[in-house]
This record gives structure tokens, C-alpha cells and sequence, in this order.
């Protein structure tokens, strides 16, 4: 049988636990300025007529989100059109380029126009807009 042994009452000494790791200070100022800037280039499809932008530009202002509410962009998001061939979105808030392609990859599927046209990345901070390259079934033939 074992022995019953009285509970102790002292605590872990303090001396015992490692001392409390101090992070450093980041600058907040830099990131609460932060601007994010997006190009969505159509000129390829809006040249050839089957591209709306004042549509597009809509449609956008409608869908992005800001604080989960739609339509309500304020001062933190500004979308502004460029010609006929650009449409530029800046933000004051954190706003990713990926949910602008899906925005654009939305829109395009609304408009029966995804089966012929991609989103594509030139740039960091750009998208461009163009169109498939789609090869003759003849050259597909003619390698058997």
C-alpha cells in the first residue's frame, strides 16, 4: 500500500519560469495609409466590341465588399475608369488582387463572355484581359 502523502501548499517558485519575451513595436502608421492600386486592362475585348466597361465599372462598384456590406465603398475604395481601356481600383483598406479576379472571372460569366475570354496577371499589381488562343482542328489533325 502506498502512502498518503499530505498536499503541499507552495507554489512554483518564480524563479523557475522563463522571463516574458518581449516582441518589438511595429510601425502601425505605414500600414494604416496603406494604398492599394489595381489596373484591370480590357483594351484587347473593348476594342473589338464585345466589352463594356462603363458596365463593368457597375458592376464592380456594386459587388466589392467593404465591412461585408456590398455597394457601400465610401472614401476607403475609389474605382475609376480610364478611357476605354482601364479601370483602375485604389483602397485604403486591405483589399486582395485575387478577389478582384474573381469580381472580373463573375462578371465575364455573367455576360456569356468567360468561354472566350481569361483574366491574366501582367503585372504585380495589373490584370489583363484577353482572349483565348483557340487552334483550327485542322493542325490538331494533321499531327497524327
Amino acid at each position: 500500500m502506498i502512502p498518503h502523502r499530505p498536499p503541499t501548499l507552495s507554489r512554483p517558485h518564480s524563479s523557475t519560469l522563463p522571463p516574458p519575451i518581449k516582441m518589438p513595436k511595429v510601425a502601425s502608421g505605414k500600414s494604416a495609409a496603406a494604398k492599394h492600386k489595381f489596373v484591370i486592362d480590357y483594351s484587347r475585348p473593348a476594342g473589338d466590341g464585345v466589352f463594356d466597361g462603363a458596365a463593368f465599372e457597375k458592376f464592380l462598384h456594386d459587388r466589392i465588399k467593404v465591412d461585408g456590406k456590398t455597394g457601400q465603398l465610401g472614401e476607403t475604395v475609389k474605382i475609376s475608369r480610364d478611357g476605354d481601356t482601364k479601370i483602375t481600383v485604389t483602397s485604403n483598406i486591405p483589399l486582395s488582387k485575387r478577389y478582384l479576379k474573381y469580381l472580373t472571372k463573375k462578371f465575364l460569366k455573367k455576360n456569356t463572355l468567360r468561354d472566350w475570354i481569361r483574366v491574366v496577371a501582367s503585372s504585380k499589381d495589373a490584370y489583363q484581359l484577353r482572349f483565348y488562343n483557340i487552334q483550327s482542328g485542322a493542325d490538331e489533325e494533321d499531327e497524327d
